[in-house]
């Protein structure tokens, strides 16, 4: 490939070719050796002897200049003969042939080899090669190879030559001596008027075989011979007054008419072409003063339209010229010749000018389009060169002149851009500033090489004028026009490799001849594929496309070294590039890699593009891209490889979660000092927590991080995955990915929905106690490889850490220091400091969901029960039972079970009592209602053992509760006492429970009102009522007694028997019972007996039945309202502890308790039932010692009237402690008694418990009728005196009596 140096056209090429059974590497040793002499000194050179036309361009003798050389390894294509005069540069001159050899026989294949290859390669009428040689290296030859009989075109290097360099420069300088040779042989054929004519024939003339040409009719007619060893411009001035005239004559000879103007022949001709030729030769030559003289000629002459490629090629060769020169006057440094120019602004001017020439050519015959095109792409190039080459050296020197003239088969890159920051902004900005060219210069004048008529040039013209291009907007930085050059480069060589292949098939394809209908594919060539998709990459890599955003990995790779973390899609990233053009260029990748066929790079390039440009992509390149990728896999793996790609659609798993498990199968945690003996349930029931058996979620939840699972059981996790994009997305397979225990688990295979969420149930065992982590999932597409997903908990530090993220994200957008395209998306991670310890940090952190796997657990189940249809209904405070049968369905035995219970009346007093609204007095009735009139109950036998396959029968206790709607019966059981190694688990032990829900209604049938506390009346038995004396209501000290009365309304439909039950201590027992029909109330009586609380006890606060250590009352009382509060408190709750209240129905078998909580004592009813502390009795007597006594009947006294009378009372102290009394006496009518003494505050002293002592006061009533007298004790404390007992006494005076 042509490397467009700038001094090519002064360097005579020499095509090196491989002959015979040669290697590449060894063809390449040997060829690097020949390659070494880039140039040689004209001096070195063995001219010939002869003194005719091959004279002319020997270099002289002492000369000083150089002969360059350069050594291309392919010819150009046939196509380029045309080219042949104007630019003899283009054609190699010499052909060397490389061939190795261990025998003399082998000489002769080698050479008729050496021959045909040259034949293959130039065409037989082609002007060129002028010299040929075939260097043969010894190999392996034991005796050497005889040079006797050798051919003259063969040389034989012994392989013991120590000398061969010297040798093959000696050679080469023979052969550039006989290429001299040909030259001037080649102008004498040019110098007479026919050659003449045919040189000015056509706009790209050809000179035909000299054989070919037809002799001249008369020798007069001959141009005179040019001088040979001058160049002195003798005949620009005589010499060409005396040539010109034998010049313009007419010729009518019949000459070929290919690629000639047939009105040119015969017409007079100019000699500038022929100039220019000469020129060209003398350049080759190393002659640079004598070319430059002839191109001077040449300019002057070729002014013509028709001449005006000729012109710009002499302007082109003038312009090598001073390069030449610098170069060889041993590298020192030229100064301008004008003050203020730089010294290349001469050779700038000539390269410019000649490309206006070519660019202002009249449109020649379409197929010379080809060559034009080609000669102007080329001094174009060759003008960039030259700026490049100064601008890449720092200036005009001896660096500048060496890039200039490099003749190496690969492009030269100075050492300026040679090195790891050549191409950064200082670097390159550095070399503009001081070089004087600016990049924006060269890339504008580079940019004339580029147009339409690229198209007009042959798949190699093109691809090697375009790889120029490209190459120096690489160099200059400009990566973004290099990419699009390189766009087309990839068009064109994909045309020459796809069409070649499709020739190399069909040709093989008719070597198979006809098979009928038998399938045949030929294996398919991949050479040359890894360049072009190397290529390809680098172009959307430009622009910002990474196709090495799924990578093609092992079939067999661990799907967990793989693992992905960091997929966050709500973690911004800051877009990058032209996203139309990015699209654009993900088409071509994929139909190049398409055509190529690479089926792994088709779906490595269309999946990656799915995923970096998802949301710039249309629907319908989402779902080709997807497709193609699908189909190119499909073939991939039916064709045998092994390799697959990595999962490309982005974080598949939004979230895992462990599905709940059943609640019967659901294990529960418990310590094993639950098992222990509780002194009281009642503070859990208050609390909320109503047993340490009763399962409550939240609660659960709250105190517990793992949840349990059984093993070898079954479990169930919930995977939510995404899916983003148009298509129905496949998984091939998905699972789960845990460490810790041993797990067993199945992969399922599933379609997404496109752009949406899909809610994926995935199953497994648990093989082994202990912990069992889930890390996430494993996803793996259809002939891809599989991948692991992390996917960590929710905890505060991941939230924090991708928040963090997030904002980092954010903040770095559009503040990246790198720019343009330094700022790659994919690198800028690598860039940004401690990337790498803060990802370690996270991922050291993570958190996942880990379940613990307990031991294997037994299983019950109900059997039955005696409850129709789970409904229960009772009376309001009927006593029932139910029964259920539990059967035990697993393989291990049960032995332990206990039964806990909720209704509906539970929670909202629970809630009550929490918020604490509520007086201390209505907080006691709400605990006492929860704690003591339960729903259900049971016997609390935990020792229950059930063995497998077998059934146990519990009985539970119901009562009816106002209010309960519904309940619940849980059964808690466990197989605690198992034979295991593990002491692990000692200290706590696993549960299932069994729930069994009862709907329940209660009837309110029986309403108790109206309770009353009577004083026992005071009247005296008559005779007729001596048979009640058996009766209920009697009873015998009737000032001890009072009477209790209790309204019963019956609300139901039926006849209810209700009693009430006296149970009292020290007291005979007594029942009241009564029929209370449907619709009625009755109420019932039954006598009490009065009684005294102390102080100590009346005086405690009211009592609450929880575990909390006080109670606020929220109610403002003072202090004597608060002992008043208590003391009705304690009373009544001895009242109720007195009485025992049932009913039963009437001729049924139902029973229950009758309520009488919600009964109020008031202050009233307190004084009558209370018993007082000081027993008062009165009597009237006499006198002190008179023995008569006062007549007494029917419970009233009969004293005289006008007659001193005493009045005994007798004060009895009733409590258990000593007291200090006093009477307070009232008579009634106080005006008609007179009495001895005081009446009030009587002093009766101390008296101890039980003592009693006796008080007289005198009187006389002074008129008859009836007379009250009421007695009063009192109490004498620190507190003052309060009334504590009273007697009333009637007399009845008569003055009869």
């Amino acid at each position: 490939m042509d490397t467009h140096v700038f001094a090519s056209l002064a360097q005579i090429r020499v095509l090196l070719v491989p002959v015979g059974s040669i290697s590449q590497q060894t063809f390449e040793k040997y060829a690097s050796e020949i390659r070494t002499f880039d140039a040689i000194r004209l001096g070195d050179i063995a001219v010939e002897s002869t003194k005719d036309e091959r004279a002319r361009f020997q270099p002289k003798p002492l000369s000083t200049g150089y002969l360059h050389l350069s050594f291309p390894s392919h010819p150009p294509p046939h196509s380029h003969q045309a080219l042949a005069l104007i630019r003899p540069s283009h054609f190699p001159l010499a052909v060397i042939g490389v061939a190795t050899c261990s025998h003399s026989e082998a000489l002769s294949d080698i050479i008729s080899q050496f021959n045909g290859t040259v034949l293959d390669m130039f065409p037989p009428s082609g002007m060129y090669p002028l010299a040929r040689n075939c260097f043969v290296f010894e190999e392996g030859s034991s005796s050497g190879i005889s040079p006797s009989g050798q051919h003259p075109e063969l040389t034989i290097f012994p392989e013991m030559m120590g000398n061969r360099k010297l040798h093959i420069g000696t050679l080469l300088g023979e052969i550039c001596s006989k290429i001299f040779g040909e030259f001037g042989v080649l102008i004498q054929r040019l110098e007479s008027p026919l050659g003449n004519e045919y040189l000015n024939a056509s706009l790209f003339p050809s000179l035909p075989l000299l054989t070919d040409m037809p002799p001249s009719l008369d020798s007069k007619d001959a141009l005179p011979p040019l001088p040979s060893h001058n160049s002195q411009p003798e005949i620009s001035k005589s010499a060409l007054s005396k040539v010109a005239p034998a010049m313009k004559r007419n010729s009518s000879l019949g000459v070929p008419t290919v690629r000639k103007r047939l009105s040119a022949i015969g017409a007079a001709s100019s000699h500038g072409r022929l100039f220019k030729v000469m020129a060209d030769f003398f350049l080759l030559a190393g002659r640079t003063e004598d070319a430059l003289i002839w191109y001077t000629e040449a300019v002057q002459l070729l002014k013509s339209p028709s001449d005006s490629i000729w012109n710009a090629s002499a302007l082109e060769g003038m312009a090598t010229i001073p390069i030449l020169d610098s170069w060889s006057a041993g590298y020192g440094l030229q100064t301008s010749t004008s003050t203020g120019r730089e010294p290349w602004s001469d050779i700038a001017d000539k390269l410019s000018q000649a490309t206006a020439l070519y660019f202002k050519v009249p449109p020649p015959s379409i197929e010379n389009h080809q060559f034009l095109s080609y000669i102007y792409c080329c001094c174009v190039l060759r003008h960039t060169s030259l700026l490049f080459a100064i601008w890449s050296a720092k200036g005009w020197g001896p660096l500048a002149f060496t890039t200039m003239l490099q003749p190496g088969p690969t492009p030269y890159l100075p050492p300026t851009l040679s090195h790891n920051e050549s191409t950064t902004w200082a670097n390159l900005e550095r070399l503009s500033s001081m070089s004087g060219i600016p990049r924006a210069t060269i890339s504008s004048l580079l940019a004339q090489a580029h147009g339409p008529w690229l198209l007009h040039l042959g798949p190699r013209e093109r691809i090697g004028v375009l790889e120029a291009i490209a190459s120096t907007y690489s160099c200059l930085g400009y990566r973004r026009k290099e990419a699009y050059i390189l766009r087309e480069v990839l068009g064109c060589v994909l045309d020459l490799i796809v069409c070649g292949r499709e020739e190399d098939a069909h040709t093989n394809m008719r070597s198979f001849g006809n098979n009928g209908n038998v399938g045949i594919r030929l294996n398919e060539s991949s050479d040359g594929n890894e360049s072009i998709l190397k290529l390809l990459k680098h172009v959307c890599k430009v622009l910002g496309v990474n196709l090495d955003a799924i990578q093609i990995v092992d079939d067999s790779s661990d799907p967990k070294s793989q693992s992905h973390t960091d997929d966050d899609p709500d973690v911004y990233r800051e877009p990058f590039g032209w996203p139309e053009l990015q699209v654009g260029v993900v088409r071509e990748s994929v139909a190049v890699a398409e055509a190529l066929p690479d089926f792994l790079a088709v779906t490595q390039y269309a999946l990656s593009s799915l995923k970096t440009l998802q949301e710039f992509l249309e629907p319908g390149d989402q779902y080709h891209l997807y497709t193609t990728a699908a189909r190119a896999m499909q073939t991939a793996r039916r064709r045998g490889v092994m390799k697959a790609v990595e999962y490309w659609s982005g974080r598949p798993v939004v979230s895992i979660a462990l599905a709940p498990l059943p609640f019967v199968r659901l294990p529960i945690e418990k310590p094993m000092s639950a098992l222990q003996p509780r002194s009281s349930d009642s503070n859990a029931i208050l609390t909320g927590g109503t047993d340490p058996f009763l399962y409550n979620p939240r609660r659960m939840n709250a105190m517990q991080g793992k949840p349990l699972v059984v093993l070898n059981e079954t479990l169930e996790f919930v995977v939510i995955i995404q899916n983003p994009y148009v298509f129905d997305l496949e998984l091939q397979s998905l699972s789960l990915s845990t460490s810790g225990v041993p797990f067993e688990s199945s992969s399922t295979s599933l379609i997404i929905p496109a752009r949406s969420y899909h809610r994926v149930i995935l199953s497994g065992k648990a093989l082994a106690t202990g912990s069992l982590i889930i890390r996430g999932c494993i996803v793996q597409a259809p002939g891809g490889a599989p991948r692991e997903f992390v996917l960590p908990l929710a905890t505060e530090e991941e939230e924090e850490r991708i928040a963090h993220k997030r904002s980092a994200a954010l903040c770095e957008a559009g503040r990246f220091k790198y720019s343009g395209l330094d700022g790659f998306p994919w690198e800028r991670k690598n860039r940004l400091p401690n990337s790498g310890s803060k990802s370690s940090r996270s991922s050291s952190t993570m958190m996942f969901l880990e379940c613990k796997v307990v031991p294997e657990q037994p299983l019950l189940r109900i059997r039955r029960t005696t409850v129709t249809h789970g409904a229960l209904m009772l009376y309001d405070g009927e006593m029932s039972s139910i029964r259920i049968t539990f059967e035990n369905i697993s393989a291990l035995p049960i032995d332990f079970i206990r039964l806990a219970f909720d209704d509906s009346t539970i929670t909202p007093a629970q809630q009550a009592l929490a918020e604490g609204e509520m007086s201390v007095f209505e907080t006691y009735e709400t605990e006492y209602a929860l704690i003591h009139r339960p729903v259900f109950s049971w016997a609390k036998n935990d020792s229950v053992t059930i063995a497998p396959g077998r059934k146990v029968t519990l009985t539970i206790n119901c009562f009816g509760k106002v209010g309960c709607t519904e309940g619940t019966i849980h059964a808690s059981y466990s197989y605690i006492h198992r034979d295991s190694s593990n002491n692990g688990e000692a200290s706590v032990f696993h549960t299932r429970q069994i729930s069994y829900p009862l709907m329940v209604t209660v009837y309110r049938m029986l309403e108790s009102h109206g309770m009353d506390i009577l004083p026992y009346p005071s009247y005296p038995m008559s005779l007729d009522n001596v048979s009640q004396s058996h009766s209920n209501l009697f009873v015998d000290d009737n000032g001890a007694w009072c009477l209790f009365s209790l309204d019963i309304t019956n609300t139901y439909g039926a006849p209810f028997e209700v009693s009430i039950e006296r149970v009292q201590e020290d007291v005979p027992w007594g029942e009241i019972l009564v029929n209370v029909p449907p619709g009625s109330t009755s109420r019932l009586v039954i006598p009490l007996k009065k009684f005294l609380l102390s102080d100590e006890h009346i005086s405690k606060p009211i009592p609450t039945l929880s575990d909390r250590q006080f109670v606020v009352d929220k109610t403002k009382l003072s202090d004597a309202e608060q002992r008043m509060q208590r003391e009705l408190f304690w009373y009544r709750e001895e009242l109720f502890n007195s009485l025992r209240c049932q009913w039963r129905e009437a001729g049924g078998t139902r029973y229950g308790n009758l309520s009488l909580r919600q009964q109020r004592l008031t202050l009233t009813m307190l004084e009558t039932l209370r018993t007082e502390r000081a027993g008062i009795q009165l009597t009237f007597v006499r006198s002190e010692d008179s023995s008569q006594p006062i007549e007494h009947r029917a419970g009233k006294y009969f004293p005289p009237c006008s007659e001193l009378v005493y009045i005994r009372i007798k004060v009895t102290n009733l409590t258990k402690s000593a007291l200090v009394f006093t009477l307070d006496m009232d008579i009634e009518p106080r005006e008609h008694v007179i009495h001895d003494g005081i009446l009030c505050d009587i002093p009766v002293g101390r008296l101890e418990a039980k003592e009693n002592r006796e008080v007289d006061v005198a009187i006389c009533f002074l008129c008859h009728g009836r007379f009250e007298l009421v007695a009063s004790a009192r109490v004498l404390d620190s507190t003052g005196s309060s009334r504590t007992g009273s007697a009333r006494l009637i007399a009845m005076v008569n003055t009869d009596s």
